[in-house]
């Protein structure tokens, strides 16, 4: 309406008066225009300032939590849950969250040899694997390596859902660092050994322990450690129990592996 009536009154003027209103008026319209964007923007980044706070304070504060308290339950198990109906399984899940020293020293030492050898040395990222793991991958080997350290691990699983998109490993790498900062090498071990899958609707060391030996995690042997640790890159797929020739073989590589590490290695209580 006022944008009707000012071309009214520049058309009552005279031609020239009419050519310096023209340009007052683009003037006005732009400042105005201006005024408004940045208003709009300033709407925008305090919405995102904001969201950026809660979203640091949640996450900060959710793991400060975990450093003293057990991870009763991971995206990774909900979403288990409903996919096993789907496949006409019916739902199950173990879990049973064990204190640190009460896992065999034997289980610690077996998943550091075969998962992360420099996990005491790096802050939860080994750049050395991942960019091993780069190079074979770009060969186009059959069988792809990845370069996620125990942190990497542990941080996907007690936060994240399963994917391979750059959103997904953008939160992963936050994640990774804050556990880091947060959580001392034997807590990251220790909730790393009660949350990880061990098998279909199995999760941590003393379900495993218990599906596979019928025993308690503390008494786990290095065989049988070493076994369990063999199997996590496929342990829905692979028995530790009854081990395929390719899971013995991987086992006793495992356990190779381990006494050649020092111990300064293994996070021991």
């Amino acid at each position: 309406m006022a944008t009707k009536q000012a071309a009214k009154f520049l058309a009552s003027m005279p031609v020239q008066q009419q050519s310096f209103g023209r340009n007052s008026l683009l003037i006005v319209l732009f400042i105005g225009a201006r005024k408004v964007t940045l208003a709009a923007m300033k709407l925008f980044f305090r919405f995102v300032g904001k969201l950026l706070l809660w979203w640091f304070g949640i996450t900060i504060g959710l793991t400060l939590l975990y450093r003293f308290v057990p991870v009763p339950l991971t995206p990774l198990m909900v979403i288990r849950l409903f996919e096993e109906p789907k496949a006409g399984q019916k739902h199950r899940l173990y879990h049973d969250w064990v204190a640190y020293d009460q896992i065999s020293p034997h289980l610690v030492k077996a998943v550091v040899a075969s998962e992360d050898q420099r996990f005491m040395e790096h802050w939860g990222f080994d750049l050395k694997a991942i960019e091993k793991a780069y190079k074979r991958n770009q060969k186009g080997k059959k069988r792809k390596l990845g370069g996620s350290t125990i942190s990497m691990q542990t941080a996907k699983n007690v936060y994240l859902w399963p994917g391979r998109t750059w959103i997904r490993k953008g939160f992963e790498a936050y994640f990774t660092g804050l556990i880091e900062l947060l959580w001392s090498k034997e807590r990251i071990m220790e909730v790393y050994l009660n949350s990880i899958e061990m098998g279909a609707g199995i999760y941590g060391a003393e379900a495993a322990a218990q599906a596979w030996f019928n025993k308690t995690a503390t008494k786990l042997t290095a065989r049988e450690a070493a076994r369990i640790a063999a199997c996590l890159p496929d342990p829905r797929r692979r028995n530790p129990a009854r081990p395929s020739a390719y899971v013995a073989g991987r086992a006793a590589k495992i356990q190779g592996m381990v006494y050649k590490l020092p111990k300064e290695a293994f996070p021991l209580p």
